[in-house]
């Protein structure tokens, strides 16, 4: 089975049980605000499945393990997981790299890095558990994610483009953006863009689940919508100390009217 293959920060994997239960019937999959891509990963294939982010560097690794696993792995022949390693790559302006080496790069500090974070990357170390880049299975580490990419479309579009190119009365979209006024993601999201997101929900041929934090504007913004609101803890920076965080479940359809959902023997989260 697959799993996410990069930590990120707002990662949806401890939420995957809970959401992936409540997706709709659909043939047509596509995470506009792909990031990890958790979703994708935890769930059963659908007939067309689509992943889409605005972040070049999360885009170029999805292609390159899609379709240059051996030699993505070969980067790492002699990596080590060291501070000073670190530092390098993150000085390291992308421009000059090939496109398997920024893949490279990018996994290397996304795995090294704490906390997920894109923005201000700092070195991550922890007392009780070794280092997570495990150079000795990267191979097997990274294989299950080759094959469950390889029948995927992966877009480098802006969120509102993703929506209008695959939006069709048999399509499913997962829209996870920035959570606001939070800080760490790669570029800003700005208020109107949610405002934005409300008025296109409205016109969709298909259907939608946006995920939030439980912020009052955010309420507001989708008050025409249904919402739920889903308590989950997440481990702080993998130190083992666990924070409680409520999150804005909202959907595009009234789920009341419509009870058919996906089996939840389809949800692969543990």
């Amino acid at each position: 089975m697959a799993q996410p293959i990069f930590p990120w920060l707002g990662g949806k994997r401890r939420l995957a049980p809970i959401l992936l239960s409540r997706f709709p019937e659909h043939s047509c999959y596509v995470e506009v605000f792909a990031g990890a891509a958790a979703f994708f990963f935890l769930r059963e294939p659908a007939e067309v499945e689509v992943l889409n982010d605005l972040d070049g560097d999360v885009i170029n690794l999805y292609r390159v393990v899609q379709h240059h696993l051996e030699e993505f792995v070969r980067q790492f022949r002699w990596a080590l997981s060291s501070r000073q390693v670190f530092g390098w790559l993150s000085d390291t302006p992308t421009h000059t790299l090939t496109d398997i080496q920024r893949a490279a790069r990018f996994y290397y500090l996304q795995t090294n890095g704490f906390g997920g974070r894109v923005k201000s990357r700092t070195f991550g170390t922890r007392t009780t558990s070794p280092p997570s880049l495990n150079l000795l299975r990267l191979e097997e580490t990274l294989s299950a994610a080759h094959l469950r990419l390889s029948g995927a479309y992966v877009e480098n579009l802006d969120w509102q483009t993703c929506v209008a190119k695959y939006d069709r009365t048999h399509t499913f979209m997962y829209l996870d953006p920035p959570f606001w006024e939070t800080e760490g993601y790669s570029r800003p999201f700005a208020f109107e863009e949610y405002g934005q997101m409300a008025d296109i929900l409205k016109r969709l041929k298909g259907r939608a689940i946006v995920s939030l934090n439980d912020h009052p504007e955010m309420r507001r913004l989708f008050t025409d919508f249904q919402q739920e609101t889903v308590d989950v803890r997440y481990t702080a920076g993998g130190r083992g100390s666990s924070v409680r965080r409520t999150e804005l479940i909202i959907y595009s359809w009234d789920r009341r009217q419509d009870p058919q959902r996906i089996s939840p023997k389809t949800v692969r989260a543990k």
